[in-house]
């Protein structure tokens, strides 16, 4: 006899009811950084003066004067949402390869402002913050965050689980390894994420806050990334909704024979349908306008949704 899948418990994230299986959620990527892989890091567009200042008031800002990142994060936020993002994710640390790791200060110059003044523009739309470290989650939560999401949820480090559970906020729980070395790769990745949602439920998380990301593009070599996409339906097992993020990644670009970020915009769109085919709840993009439509369409088919 064929098991059934039981329905996920909703969601909430900050005002917000996730009601997982009942379409796939569009996150929006908001990378308050100047070195983002992707190309799309604020701080590169802002002049250095200006990448911690708060925004001016509509108006109050001299003509021909250049934005400063929080009003260009701003901008983009409202841009997303318009596209048809559920929830922005801002980051202030690149995980590229061989990224420059920054200060919990200088990742707190970068996120609070943007953070602050996207939730005052935009207070429905739920934030996440996207960090691995603790004392910037906590500033970032106080600043409008309602989600963490932790690239090593997989880690021996609780400090953001036992944040989750003492804020009241979900987590999202990210596989990731030092080393791309592994036996059995699927097997492997839902026992560490499985491992890790158990440390973070006895850390005080209830199970229907927590969100698992499989970390495609994370301690993985392509080949790895490609398995996990074909098989990502094996990690329904583990009873929490899926979070994908495969936006313009560079085994993207690799399959294709070496397309640049800004190039893969058509992959990204192919990784998302196949994904929502392969049971994922929510996809972590850049461009919005585009996997929205394709996640509908693929809901259509998939979920046999109608909007």
């Amino acid at each position: 006899m064929t098991e059934v899948e039981l329905p996920l418990a909703p969601t909430r994230i900050g005002d917000r009811l996730f009601e997982w299986g009942s379409r796939t959620f569009v996150m929006g990527i908001v990378n308050v950084t100047p070195d983002s892989f992707s190309g799309d890091g604020l701080l590169a567009a802002a002049p250095a003066g200006e990448r911690g200042r708060d925004p001016l008031p509509e108006g109050a800002r001299p003509a021909g004067a250049a934005a400063s990142a929080a009003e260009l994060a701003v901008a983009q936020a409202r841009r997303m949402v318009d596209e048809g993002a559920d929830l922005l994710d801002v980051g202030g640390e690149s995980t590229r390869p061989g990224h420059t790791s920054v200060s919990a200060d200088e990742e707190l110059a970068r996120v609070l402002p943007a953070i602050a003044a996207i939730h005052s523009a935009l207070p429905d739309v739920p934030i996440s913050v996207d960090t691995t470290k603790p004392e910037v989650a906590a500033a970032a939560i106080d600043a409008g965050a309602a989600l963490l999401n932790d690239v090593w949820g997989v880690g021996p480090d609780e400090g953001m689980a036992r944040l989750a559970a003492s804020r009241g906020v979900p987590l999202i729980v990210m596989h990731n390894r030092a080393e791309p070395v592994y036996r059995d790769l699927m097997t492997e990745v839902a026992a560490d994420l499985a491992a890790a949602l158990a440390r973070a439920m006895a850390a005080g998380v209830p199970k229907d806050r927590l969100i698992v990301d499989p970390g495609f593009g994370f301690g993985k070599t392509a080949s790895h990334n490609l398995e996990l996409l074909r098989r990502i339906s094996e990690l329904r097992s583990l009873g929490r909704p899926i979070l994908l993020g495969t936006s313009r990644k560079s085994t993207l670009g690799r399959v294709l024979g070496g397309l640049a970020p800004a190039e893969r915009l058509e992959a990204t769109l192919a990784t998302t349908a196949l994904g929502v085919a392969g049971g994922v709840d929510m996809v972590r993009v850049h461009d919005v306008a585009a996997n929205v439509r394709a996640a509908r369409l693929a809901d259509a088919v998939v979920r046999g949704c109608r909007e």
